[in-house]
């Protein structure tokens, strides 16, 4: 049975791919601050705090490793210049950048050849206004994954940044992202977390294996208006 270390499982996304994977078999071990509402035998849970390292590298030394690892948390403070707050910035970068090199650096050692790799990035990582300090952090995911895909190809164990736009997820009400409000994108619906789990779990899959080091948008179009 094929294992899965899944962070931000609470909610949005992270759930989404969590019930994917249990969908197709998977076993699945969950990260988030609050406990999910998943029931499943094959679910897992660990409440920690993916802002906290401390909990991260103590949680990382204790979960078995994984056939597949997603990173999912995250979460979107916004301001325009002038404005923007030190502490936003190192929150943010905690959580979508040092929690995943904290999993990663302790967990890809031990991962099996043709193991996968996914974190989850987004559509801003090109720049949005507004948005600076997200984007700043959720672009760092790409040099990540492409270093990592780099020294992993050699064993088979792909890397890749899914990046959602606008997505329909608690993340959208979130206030700490109110200065810059959700823009529906040009297909007409926000995009659906199940879609962004159904592309994830194809590169968990075996026609996954040729693709490595890659960042694909899933955006409803967004990226049409540039």
């Amino acid at each position: 049975m094929p294992s899965a270390l899944v962070t931000g499982v609470s909610s949005g996304i992270g759930e989404a791919i969590a019930l994917t994977l249990l969908d197709a078999g998977y076993e699945v071990t969950g990260l988030s601050r609050r406990e999910p509402g998943i029931d499943n035998a094959r679910f897992s849970w660990r409440n920690v705090d993916l802002g906290d390292l401390n909990q991260v590298q103590d949680v990382a030394k204790q979960v078995a490793t994984p056939d597949l690892l997603v990173h999912a948390a995250g979460f979107m403070a916004t301001g325009s210049l002038g404005e923007l707050k030190a502490e936003d910035l190192a929150g943010m970068h905690a959580v979508h950048v040092q929690a995943p090199m904290v999993l990663v650096n302790a967990l890809a050692p031990t991962m099996s050849d043709g193991s996968r790799i996914v974190l989850i990035g987004s559509r801003t990582m090109s720049g949005v206004a507004g948005k600076s300090q997200y984007a700043a952090t959720k672009s760092a995911l790409v040099g990540l994954s492409r270093s990592w895909a780099m020294e992993l190809a050699p064993r088979g164990i792909t890397c890749n940044v899914v990046a959602p736009g606008p997505t329909d997820t608690p993340m959208m009400v979130d206030p700490r992202r109110a200065g810059v409000p959700p823009v529906t994108p040009p297909l007409g619906v926000l995009v659906d977390p199940a879609d962004v789990a159904a592309l994830v779990l194809f590169l968990a899959g075996e026609h996954g294996k040729s693709i490595t080091g890659q960042v694909m948008t899933i955006c409803g179009g967004a990226s049409l208006k540039g």
